[in-house]
């Protein structure tokens, strides 16, 4: 039983790892970090814009 979870989260892991292959990869921290930035009520959309851009870029 033990080694059936253990393959089951290898598999999980490699799947996720195959979705994010390539570029997608390098531009998890700037979606991530915007959508934070975001939060901010007055100026968070003006930070965000950048890191938008340069996730979109990456991607």
């Amino acid at each position: 039983m033990m080694l059936s979870s253990r393959l089951e989260r290898l598999a999980l892991l490699a799947t996720v790892a195959v979705g994010l292959g390539g570029c997608g990869v390098v531009a998890l921290p700037f979606r991530a970090t915007s959508a934070v930035v975001k939060i901010v009520p007055v100026a968070g959309d003006v930070v965000a814009a950048p890191l938008d851009v340069t996730a979109d870029v990456v991607d």
